[in-house]
């Protein structure tokens, strides 16, 4: 009787471990596509550190889908606005990503 109630007791922990588990994945899901949403409207601005964070995200394919293109624009944006930091990335990423892209 007692071995019935621990198992029990057992599933009714990883069944609640499994729901708070889930609902901590979408969470943190939906957090960061809220981020990205207002880093694209502050690199649309043109704030450098948006431009920058966005085109390394592209660029490591990190939440957002991978995208040279796109990580390219994203450090041009940042180097025409007189980023010296991003004019680095920028010339180092088009020398190694030159065929890939």
């Amino acid at each position: 009787m007692q071995s019935g109630k621990a198992e029990l007791y057992l599933l009714a922990v990883l069944f609640l471990f499994t729901l708070w588990f889930i609902r901590s994945t979408v969470r943190y899901y939906y957090g960061e596509k809220r981020k990205l949403k207002q880093m694209h409207r502050f690199a649309r601005e043109g704030d450098l550190e948006a431009q920058q964070h966005l085109a390394k995200r592209y660029q490591k394919g990190d939440i957002l889908p991978k995208s040279c293109e796109r990580a390219a624009y994203w450090y041009q944006k940042a180097a025409l606005s007189g980023d010296e930091e991003a004019k680095g990335f920028l010339e180092k990423f088009l020398e190694s990503h030159r065929k890939k892209c």
